[in-house]
């Protein structure tokens, strides 16, 4: 069983999170989906846990990191992006289509700041929300990812 925290635009404000996270134990990994990408080296350096990085629209400045990165963990296909070059604010249909042409089990995207786990035709596209900035619910959120055998996820509330 492979445990990941899921986080997203942070946007230069990762205090809350990294408190909140450190007594929760550690992951085998961390996933940061852009839009201050500079946070993910601090919550790497912070929590010591490797973190993947893809850039977010945000991000103008960073060189060598991609916008998108496929992850075999565990047998399973992991797609990650920041989101925005599929429109995701407008609906997840795009993404979704990506995900299915490229047989993706698990999608996971921000942008949006809004937390949302959708499963359809066998594909769990996932977006954390925001631990700084939310939108919709106005809740602070990452996400726990554990996967084995199949992938459990869920959105957890920063308080």
């Amino acid at each position: 069983m492979v445990k990941i925290f899921v986080v997203s635009d942070t946007h230069g404000n990762i205090d809350e999170f990294i408190h909140f996270v450190k007594p929760l134990g550690k992951p085998d990994l961390i996933i940061h989906l852009g839009d201050y990408i500079e946070d993910s080296f601090a919550i790497e350096e912070s929590l010591s846990v490797k973190t993947i990085k893809v850039k977010g629209n945000c991000d103008f400045f960073q060189k060598g990191i991609e916008e998108e990165i496929v992850l075999d963990i565990e047998g399973k296909k992991i797609f990650a992006t920041h989101g925005h070059n599929y429109d995701v604010k407008m609906g997840i249909l795009n993404i979704f289509y990506k995900a299915k042409k490229e047989k993706i089990d698990l999608v996971l995207y921000g942008h949006t700041h809004k937390p949302s786990i959708v499963s359809e035709e066998g594909i769990t596209l996932l977006n954390p929300g925001s631990p700084s900035i939310p939108r919709g619910l106005n809740k602070k959120t990452f996400a726990i990812i554990d996967i084995g055998k199949k992938i459990d996820s869920k959105i957890i509330e920063i308080n």
